[in-house]
């Protein structure tokens, strides 16, 4: 006589003899028991993976580039051009600079070049930008690669174990990121000066830093700490207008914070370059008046 199943149970599954004693490994992940039975690693038909590909090429370029720059101490500044990447020059061995951000502070013991000791601040703002987050994830460890693609990793702790618990000083890097660009647009007031220190004059080279002061202050503007700073833990918008204007403003440009990052990030490594190149004597700055 042949015994059925009540409805609703499932028949008894008896445990492969060969299988017995072997070591049982659970799936993690998307192919965790609780996540739909799904065979493909993904579903989507279109070029996915380029995106994070160039997002990558982009940011290694640019590694590449500002570490060259960064340790060769040398062709960083031009009267009246200081490159971004060596202002403030906090050490005594810099390039001397008339009445330019060129503060001895740690004297004469530091023997390296002193972009290294200005670099950290910006680099560590973007480093901790959560745009730049989501890139370098992205682009670098494939965490994951791209929407709906499953990631190659079965584990994830998120941003609670070092190093990456350190992006949560991200509003602390924007404190430091605020005086930088400050230093930045005192750098492209001085830029309105010929070789001589002449006021009255503009070069290719002033309209270059003044393109990138203007992104980079759009870009630290837009972040999403600035933001939580105006507008943020407030209970009643109607009680404080002029932050709620102010967040509003902010709101707008943290809409476009991706496209600011990486313009500010083309445009302070323009100018670095051109600074390179006039220094070197390969460029002369051309003079609008």
């Amino acid at each position: 006589m042949a015994t059925g199943t009540a409805p609703g149970t499932e028949p008894s599954r008896r445990k492969d003899p060969a299988r017995r004693g072997a070591p049982t490994t659970r799936p993690t992940g998307v192919h965790d028991a609780s996540r739909a039975a799904i065979a493909s690693r993904h579903l989507r038909t279109d070029r996915w993976w380029l995106a994070p590909a160039v997002t990558a090429g982009g940011l290694l370029a640019f590694i590449v580039y500002s570490t060259w720059r960064a340790f060769s101490n040398a062709d960083y500044y031009a009267a009246p051009y200081v490159s971004p990447f060596y202002s403030p020059c906090l050490a005594e061995n810099c390039a001397p600079m008339r009445h330019g951000p060129n503060w001895e502070i740690l004297g004469s013991w530091w023997g390296l070049s002193p972009a290294l000791l200005i670099l950290i601040f910006p680099l560590g703002f973007r480093l901790t930008c959560y745009y730049y987050r989501k890139a370098y994830y992205r682009g670098f460890w494939a965490s994951p690669p791209a929407c709906a693609v499953a990631e190659p990793h079965t584990t994830y702790t998120g941003e609670t174990r070092f190093p990456l618990i350190m992006q949560n000083i991200h509003r602390y890097f924007f404190y430091a990121a605020v005086p930088v660009a400050g230093i930045l647009t005192y750098d492209t007031v001085l830029s309105f000066r010929d070789e001589h220190y002449a006021w009255g004059h503009m070069g290719l080279g002033s309209l270059i830093f003044l393109i990138n002061i203007t992104l980079i202050w759009a870009y630290t503007l837009s972040c999403h700490s600035c933001r939580h700073i105006i507008g943020g833990r407030l209970r009643h918008f109607s009680k404080h207008p002029v932050r709620y204007r102010l967040w509003g403003w902010v709101g707008r440009l943290n809409a476009r914070h991706m496209l600011l990052a990486w313009a500010s990030l083309i445009s302070v490594a323009v100018a670095d370059f051109y600074v390179y190149l006039v220094a070197s004597g390969a460029f002369d700055d051309p003079r609008f008046f």
